[in-house]
């Protein structure tokens, strides 16, 4: 079975495009919500998380503290990548069991950051999701009723976005130009033959 990653930008649309592949029957592992629960269900993660950050980081029910810990690690670069070392190996320990139980002509990893995680290594090919960038700006500020300077400070923490599309095997665009669904019903059809 192949493993496909979809990556992009913040706002491009990845979970609509996941959307439309889920309607075709392909299962989607979304690494960043699972993420989420994994720190909150993964005993070794846990212990890591706890010896990094403090064992106050999780309240009396075991659940992760994440506004506490996003407060440390969004104002310190380094603190950030390492919570990031901690989490990534076990999301992608994760997501290759998922994969594994999994019946599909292929199965599809949506992620963010598959490039700088290096969970790209684990998967077969790549779909890039692109849209530009003032599209992907209003996106985002009308979703998370988020100003300007917010959504721009998030996006400049991301990769490159053409540097990321040209890591990519396949580009769908998600343009308001360019219609979405027959760009991904011809992937399918490539990825199911």
């Amino acid at each position: 079975m192949l493993k496909i990653g979809i990556t992009g930008g913040i706002g491009s649309g990845k979970s609509t495009v996941c959307r439309i592949f889920e309607l075709l029957g392909i299962p989607v592992y979304y690494a960043d919500a699972m993420a989420k629960e994994i720190m909150n269900r993964d005993p070794e993660l846990k212990a890591q998380i706890k010896q990094h950050f403090g064992e106050d980081i999780y309240d009396s029910q075991g659940l992760l503290d994440r506004q506490r810990l996003g407060g440390i690690v969004f104002r310190d670069q380094a603190r950030l990548q390492l919570l990031n070392s901690l989490v990534h190996p076990a999301t992608i320990r994760d997501s290759e069991q998922w994969a594994a139980r999994q019946q599909a002509p292929y199965v599809l990893k949506e992620a963010a950051l598959l490039f700088e995680s290096e969970a790209f290594h684990y998967l077969d090919k790549v779909i890039g999701v692109s849209a530009p960038q003032p599209l992907r700006l209003l996106r985002v500020m009308q979703r998370d009723q988020a100003s300007r300077e917010e959504v721009l400070a998030r996006m400049h923490k991301q990769m490159d976005e053409t540097i990321k599309m040209r890591l990519c095997d396949y580009v769908i665009y998600n343009d308001e130009q360019q219609m979405v669904i027959p760009q991904v019903l011809a992937l399918h059809e490539k990825l199911t033959h």
